[in-house]
């Protein structure tokens, strides 16, 4: 008779950006059940949908298993599986023969959003000798670790554990979607312990909602918001005058800028009424502690370094920085850090100034971080130097960049992709070799390192499945096959003890703790200043003066507005917002999971009553978004909660239940409407403008209805 083996694992979660403490149940090898961990300290055993779907993603019968070559033409969908030992010997001998013709530079890497694997994947591109590693991070995330860098000497995060009594959530909805560092839990014990929420956000969310204020903006207009709750803040006397007077460099220069911004003005620039404006200023700046979190929506824009610039500056004037309840400096865990794990040095400095577009975007070159648009441009023209492979892991550029048409031409004639995925995706498709990546499920791992709330925690192996490998894994095994072997270890996990080992602990050890943590200490400032070359949080940035860009955030317009191209309302009349948020879905993934796509099986467009019905629009239809770029078809959602002048629509859709090799990715995609000019992205950091633009809507006929 045999025996059934049931066991319950403690792991993290990493099916959305992920960190969630886990329980995962294994029934004679197979996991059951995933519940979340009421131990863990991050999420008190809450859990979203995405990480409880997550045994439909595992054991999904689409999911990629096994190596594969393609035998066809590029997007003809002909696939042969074969070995990891002719995969990876067939990318060695590729990547290498390119780097002797045309220099490591040729070879691009690229990346997901918060794998986990950076410091894997960063080793193996400082020893390959490549400056070009491909990231989300210039539009998201990155982007304010980097401006916060500049000015204050480290990313800044809202600290909930120091119980915030006033909270403003900008562009964010940390309850329902993957928000970084947060966790939804954080802020809903902050709420329900009687804190303030001001919620600054052109749509009706459900936190905008719960809140005491809400600040309905034009979309990408949130640099004037900021300035004007600054001329509040300053004209009433409402700044922390000791901290500014002791710690700030450049208050007389803001000031003298702030005053330009009154409510007013603001009114007409963003559409929120100036004693809205006040009121939300007043509430941010007289309730103590105060702690404002903010969300990418802010970072796709052109606009993006100054807007986040401008928010840290607010927590800055108001005394809320490094206090607790306010926006505080985490000390990392004492493991090593990406920067020590990645190597670095092992790029020459001269190497390092290749990268494409890091003479250009030096805030994003000082972050290791680029532009996308340089990548294609160089792939198509060979300027100012030719790339000839990526390499991409956990990404896909053609559902998530701007101008996907362009990035479709350019990945049809690259030389040679590798894509590294769960899942056979549209960029997937155009790959020579594609590698089936282990979910979080099947691999031990030092997780939730990368983010800045100061927690390490064990995510352990409960299951094996397929031929499926940790990202890591690979990279360990093709830094061997491309003479690199004196940097990589026989077993790949013995990397993991190399990461611990500041800690003085081995996996085996980190793997019967909860979790580590660093010792957090508040107003670090106060004796040893900021970790800028002033010492001061630098409102005016010594470091961006020197580049050549303004040394005080500023605000200017998106590049397709009613103020900034009038001339384009007669034809486009709305302004569009994109990449709104679902509960069920990571940016493009999870759209295969049946349970997720239950819960939301189309992709949506708000429209307003109003403008609803001037255009014959009913709840459900679907309807044509069009820009001068192209157009999709979403479903309509009818909602109050939107202004009549805007259309929102969501980002990341593709049709895996499409079987074609396409898998319909130019349908309802919503970067085949966004552009991705070299000019129109902001000039610090290259962030592309994803999120506003100018459209019109019509109904689709029922022919051509998806």
């Amino acid at each position: 008779m045999n025996q059934t083996e049931e066991k319950i694992i403690k792991s993290c979660c990493r099916t959305c950006h992920g960190g969630c403490g886990v329980l995962v149940h294994v029934r004679d090898g197979r996991v059951t059940k995933v519940e979340g961990d009421p131990e863990c300290p991050i999420n008190w055993g809450s859990m979203c949908a995405k990480g409880l779907s997550v045994i439909q993603m595992a054991y999904h019968p689409d999911r990629l298993l096994y190596p594969q070559k393609r035998v066809g033409k590029k997007g003809e969908g002909k696939w042969q599986r074969i070995s990891w030992d002719e995969a990876l010997d067939t990318i060695a001998t590729k990547l290498m023969q390119i780097k002797a013709d045309y220099g490591a530079e040729s070879i691009v890497l690229s990346e997901g959003t918060g794998r986990d694997y950076e410091p894997y994947f960063s080793r193996y591109q400082n020893l390959l000798g490549t400056p070009n590693l491909l990231s989300a991070g210039f539009v998201c995330y990155v982007s304010r670790i980097a401006a916060c860098r500049v000015i204050a000497g480290d990313h800044i995060v809202a600290d909930f554990d120091g119980n915030p009594n006033c909270v403003m959530v900008w562009a964010n909805q940390v309850t329902v979607t993957n928000a970084d560092e947060y966790k939804g839990e954080g802020l809903n014990r902050a709420l329900a312990a009687g804190a303030k929420l001001i919620v600054v956000d052109p749509r009706l969310t459900y936190l905008a909602s719960r809140a005491d204020v809400w600040l309905q903006l034009r979309p990408g207009s949130d640099a004037a918001l900021a300035y004007g709750m600054a001329n509040v803040i300053i004209e009433e006397g409402l700044y922390d005058r000791d901290f500014v007077e002791r710690y700030t460099h450049g208050w007389d220069e803001f000031a003298k800028r702030a005053k330009e911004y009154t409510p007013e003005k603001v009114a007409e620039i963003t559409w929120v009424p100036a004693e809205k404006t006040r009121e939300a200023a007043r509430l941010y700046a007289q309730t103590k502690p105060a702690a404002i979190m903010w969300g990418v929506p802010i970072e796709n824009t052109s606009n993006c370094t100054d807007n986040n610039r401008i928010l840290a500056v607010l927590m800055a004037i108001t005394g809320n920085i490094d206090i607790p309840g306010g926006n505080v400096f985490y000390p990392r865990p004492p493991i090593r850090n990406i920067s020590s794990f990645a190597l670095f040095r092992m790029l020459p400095p001269e190497q390092f100034e290749k990268q494409l577009g890091g003479d250009r975007f030096k805030l994003a070159h000082y972050q290791g971080q680029m532009n996308t648009k340089v990548v294609w441009d160089a792939i198509l023209t060979g300027k100012p130097y030719p790339v000839k492979a990526l390499q991409i892991h956990g990404s896909n550029p053609l559902i998530t960049r701007a101008d996907a048409r362009y990035i479709y031409k350019a990945l049809s004639q690259l030389e040679f992709m590798v894509v590294a995925d769960f899942f056979m995706t549209p960029t997937a498709e155009l790959a020579d070799i594609v590698l089936p990546v282990a979910t979080w499920l099947e691999m031990d791992w030092v997780a939730d390192t990368w983010k800045r709330h100061g927690y390490a925690l064990p995510r352990r192996k409960a299951v094996e499945i397929g031929e499926c490998w940790p990202d890591a894994k690979m990279f360990n095994e093709l830094g061997k096959r491309m003479g690199q072997e004196e940097h990589w270890w026989d077993n790949w996990e013995d990397g993991l003890d190399y990461w611990l080992e500041p800690a003085g602990l081995t996996w085996e050890q980190f793997k019967e703790m909860d979790y580590l943590k660093a010792e957090m200490v508040y107003r670090k400032h106060e004796e040893k200043g900021f970790r800028t070359p002033t010492k001061k949080f630098e409102i005016w940035s010594t470091q961006m003066e020197e580049w050549g860009y303004d040394p005080l955030p500023d605000y200017r317009d998106v590049p397709e507005s009613p103020f900034s191209k009038p001339e384009m309302l007669k034809e486009y009349p709305y302004v569009l917002t994109a990449g709104a948020r679902s509960p069920v879905f990571f940016h493009s993934e999870h759209r295969m999971i049946p349970w997720l796509r239950e819960i939301h099986p189309d992709p949506i467009v708000e429209i307003h009553p109003e403008t609803a019905s001037k255009h014959g629009v009913k709840e459900g239809d679907w309807v044509y978004i069009e820009s001068p770029r192209g157009r999709i078809q979403q479903r309509a959602r009818i909602t109050p909660g939107i202004d009549p002048r805007v259309v929102a629509i969501q980002h990341g859709w593709w049709f895996p239940e499409i079987k074609t090799p396409d898998h319909g990715w130019d349908r309802s995609n919503c970067n085949i409407l966004t552009e991705n000019s070299l000019e129109t992205c902001d000039q610090a950091m290259g962030s592309t403008n994803l999120r506003v633009l100018l459209c019109k809507i019509y109904p689709v006929n029922e022919k051509e209805a998806c």
